[in-house]
């Protein structure tokens, strides 16, 4: 019987078990989670904080015990591999509920060990991070019986830009610092305008390029020297590979510790695949690296390395178009292609818009700034931004699959959207973005 292990058992891992039980009902699959809780809604995970989400059970799909019930899948948590044995394909588990280590053959190995929150040296039994269930849990009970008034919020990414809108929505005075002026980075710094206006129309504290230098009791000096007392420190600067336990073997790690993957989600060595947050791979519309450790990726790799191990090999991965999105109180800023740090890299045009999402007779509009970016030599789209306060979603799909299909930006004319007064115009948005092009 053909032993199938993989490690990690959050989005990429659960999937791919369950997507290889999907096609394959003989061999034996077993999944080791070093962490307490299997395939719960990572992202999910600040609007329970904000009580957005009622239960905490509707963020836990499966349960180990349900998952071997439903689908013959061995899942064990608490359980941390720690060694890879490439040459006699084995793994070296240790379990930390008897701490007890050992030895795990596998013909096929599959890595989705993730990632893991960095964290600032603070001895302090008030700062937290929010990666997992039990970081959830933990910051909701340390809410919930110190009576928390009070957050400063570290970081100014997507985490901590959710965190910060729901403890607000949670009636909680917060705080946030970032330690430089540039923030939510996936974003054209411009465009991130809204998420200021979003800060000071409802009286938020915030200071840029500002840090922690020390925490004694819920006294936090700031490296300014100016000083205040909080109730609860929830930083978010930045992951980092969980990938220390893939060093033990040949499978190859770039200089920040990820793991290269081909378009078969295949590391280096033989019978060893990887996805999730913890693959770089390459980008689909141009030919550049890239990481992007969003949920889709993920759910992707699993479905073809599925199709690879089942026997096709025709289904290949065709590459990230990094489409990613985030809402900030009443504002959702969102972005799909490379990023604005990999610009650098073309000699490109931008063509933009901010005009009301529909119709401007019909009531309740708002506005959405739009920007598109393409290469001037091949017109073709590589970039794209909006913000606003609906639809947003909608023109970054649209222009998404623009992407995925070579469209160049000319031919953004052609493409038809569903039109009535309430959803948008009869020359979209998109459209004039299109015919904007003929002018450069």
């Amino acid at each position: 019987m053909t032993e199938i292990v993989v490690v990690g058992a959050v989005a990429g891992g659960a999937t791919v078990a369950s997507q290889i039980r999907r096609l394959d009902n003989q061999s034996n699959i077993t999944v080791f989670e070093k962490d307490r809780d299997m395939s719960f809604a990572n992202c999910g995970l600040p609007y329970y904080l904000g009580n957005v989400v009622d239960s905490r059970d509707k963020l836990l799909a499966t349960t180990p015990e349900a998952f071997s019930e439903k689908k013959n899948i061995t899942v064990k948590t608490h359980h941390e591999v720690t060694a890879i044995d490439d040459v006699n394909q084995t793994i070296s588990v240790y379990n930390h509920l008897t701490s007890e280590s050992t030895s795990v053959p596998y013909d096929k190995l599959i890595l989705s060990p993730g990632c893991s929150a960095n964290t600032l040296p603070l001895n302090s039994d008030i700062v937290f991070t929010l990666r997992n269930m039990e970081d959830t849990d933990a910051i909701d009970n340390f809410i919930t019986t110190n009576n928390v008034q009070s957050a400063l919020v570290v970081g100014a990414g997507y985490i901590s830009l959710e965190v910060l809108d729901n403890l607000h929505y949670r009636r909680i005075d917060t705080t946030l610092i970032h330690r430089s002026s540039q923030i939510n980075k996936l974003m054209d710094q411009d465009m991130n305008q809204p998420i200021f206006d979003e800060l000071n129309s409802r009286n938020i504290t915030y200071h840029l390029n500002e840090e922690i230098n020390k925490v004694e009791g819920n006294k936090v000096t700031f490296k300014s020297g100016n000083e205040a007392t909080y109730d609860i420190i929830i930083t978010g600067v930045g992951i980092k590979p969980n990938s220390d336990f893939v060093k033990s073997s040949n499978v190859q790690l770039d200089d920040k510790g990820y793991i290269p993957v081909n378009d078969k989600f295949e590391t280096n060595v033989d019978n060893i695949y990887a996805l999730g947050d913890i693959v770089t791979s390459h980008y689909r519309h141009v030919d550049l690296p890239a990481h992007i450790p969003l949920a889709w990726g993920a759910h992707r790799g699993a479905s073809i390395i599925a199709e690879q191990i089942a026997g096709d090999n025709t289904i290949r991965f065709k590459g990230y178009l990094g489409a990613n999105i985030v809402k900030f109180f009443d504002y959702t800023l969102a972005s799909s292609g490379i990023n604005p740090q990999e610009l650098s890299n073309f000699d490109y045009e931008m063509l933009e818009i901010n005009a009301g999402k529909h119709a401007n007779y019909y009531p309740g509009n708002s506005k959405i700034h739009l920007r598109v970016y393409f290469d001037k030599r091949t017109r073709k789209i590589i970039r794209a931004a909006a913000t606003g306060v609906a639809d947003v979603d909608k023109r970054i799909d649209i222009l998404t699959m623009a992407m995925m299909n070579g469209l160049t930006v000319d031919e953004l004319t052609e493409v038809e959207t569903a039109y009535a007064p309430p959803y948008s115009h009869p020359k979209d948005l998109i459209n004039i973005i299109g015919y904007s092009a003929r002018n450069k």
